[in-house]
């Protein structure tokens, strides 16, 4: 029987748990304010992380300023992650800001006002 899930697949949904809990709990920089873990890609043998966030930035917080926090803290989190998951190897961690979510609601945008215009052209081709 095969396997539903790959090892890398399993290996980082759960390092995608442990950095979350690790950022909300430990992490206590005020330049990374409310922070998402979205997605992780882990290498196939396990040496390093991607890990793909998003920000809730709220007065003079940027998901730049927050991104540039996380990559100083990416060492500590590391550490807390190579003990809160038992590996051989705790892989290497690279922030990356989650573009997936503007990316969406700007597509969404487009297909709204390609509708709408389309129900325009609608309406006034059945006035004349």
């Amino acid at each position: 029987m095969a396997k539903e899930f790959s090892r890398t697949q399993r290996v980082s949904q759960q390092i995608q748990k442990e950095v979350a809990l690790i950022l909300q709990r430990e992490i206590k920089d005020p330049r990374i304010g409310m922070v998402t873990v979205s997605g992780v890609e882990v290498s196939r043998d396990l040496a390093y992380a991607k890990v793909f966030v998003t920000f809730l930035t709220t007065g003079e917080q940027t998901p730049e300023g927050g991104l540039e926090a996380l990559r100083e803290v990416a060492g500590y989190v590391r550490s807390l992650l190579g003990k809160a998951i038992r590996l051989r190897v705790t892989p290497e961690i690279n922030f990356f800001f989650d573009q997936s979510l503007t990316e969406g609601m700007r597509i969404s945008n487009l297909v709204s006002q390609a509708v709408k215009s389309d129900e325009d052209r609608r309406v006034d081709g059945d006035e004349d």
